[in-house]
């Protein structure tokens, strides 16, 4: 009995110098984990660039409030990693067919990054209903011909909102002076904007005290093209491989009503889901055409690997009539 007795305060001896052991390691871990959690990591400071413009229009870099400003967007968008390397990866892709749009309306190649910094290049939806890369609100886009309905919303159409948004701004420019205060205007309104301007007598964005959100506009549009065109200096460093290429489309021509475009996606060789990634302006699962509108045609782009794309039959057939009475006329 003793000697079992001393075995067993032998093991119970054994067990309490392995767990104080195991206890001893568990601490020094956590310490190591707390040390590495409190140890700052390095951050690199921003240098903001002696000279900047927008548009070709000097920033007045020797305004100290203005510096201020121009430093807080860009620290805040350089760190801001995710979101800045994702405009970066989507600026690939969408960049190469804003530009030539932006150049045919004779607007400065600069308010590409107005976008950037309204959407972040994507099909966004703010809380108060703009949407699209330009942020439309329904009513202005109305006004700029853009098509909003329950089935069809242009303003999630890039091409159509670019266009129809360099008509905003041709008319900002011409009611508020100059590109600055007209990319103002985009945020605040021409009204709003020469409203401040007028009132303060003064006749630049620069030297007028606007709302929160319009005083930062304007230099988050100036941050983000400083970063996007010097991307490395701030570190986003990125293979060609990882940027978003564009989308090789082919463009089926439709005239008349489509019932059910999932079927007319499958009938077309791809998917629900493509068709609508390819257009999201259309935003239900059919297109209704009036037979009355005999002027109505859509453009719908579809992946070239599907299958090979033909006129609708609507179309082909209306071709044909105007085929037959060239013909007919001829032979008159």
């Amino acid at each position: 009995m003793t000697y079992l007795y001393r075995v067993i305060l032998v093991v119970l001896l054994i067990a309490s110098i392995f767990l104080g052991y195991l206890s001893y390691e568990m601490e020094l871990k956590i310490k190591d984990l707390e040390r590495q959690s409190i140890e700052p990591t390095f951050i690199q400071d921003v240098v903001l660039p002696h000279e900047f413009d927008f548009c070709g229009e000097a920033v007045p870099m020797n305004d100290p409030e203005v510096r201020e400003r121009f430093d807080f967007e860009l620290v805040v968008n350089v760190h801001l990693h995710a979101r800045t390397m994702l405009v970066l990866k989507r600026a690939h892709r969408w960049f190469p067919q804003i530009e030539p749009i932006l150049k045919e309306y004779n607007i400065p190649d600069d308010f590409k990054y107005l976008a950037v910094i309204e959407s972040n290049l994507s099909n966004a939806v703010s809380p108060v209903g703009a949407s699209g890369f330009w942020q439309f609100m329904d009513r202005t886009g109305k006004e700029f011909d853009l098509e909003i309905t329950d089935e069809v919303d242009e303003r999630y159409h890039v091409l159509k909102a670019t266009r129809a948004a360099c008509e905003y701004l041709q008319w900002a420019y011409n009611k508020t002076g100059n590109w600055t205060n007209a990319a103002a205007a985009y945020n605040a309104g021409v009204h709003g904007i020469n409203k401040r301007l007028e009132k303060q007598q003064v006749s630049s964005y620069y030297d007028a005290i606007v709302p929160r959100e319009t005083s930062r506009y304007i230099f988050r549009i100036l941050a983000l093209k400083e970063i996007m065109k010097n991307p490395t200096k701030y570190k986003f460093e990125m293979t060609e491989r990882n940027l978003y290429s564009e989308l090789p489309v082919r463009v089926v021509k439709v005239d008349s009503t489509l019932a059910d475009l999932r079927q007319f996606a499958i009938a077309q060789g791809t998917t629900y889901k493509l068709f609508k990634y390819y257009n999201p302006w259309l935003r239900m699962d059919k297109l209704t055409i009036s037979e009355k509108d005999t002027s109505k045609i859509y453009e719908i782009f579809l992946p070239v690997n599907s299958k090979e794309g033909e006129l609708h039959p609507a179309i082909q057939q209306k071709e044909k009539q105007e085929k037959d009475t060239i013909l007919k006329l001829k032979n008159e």
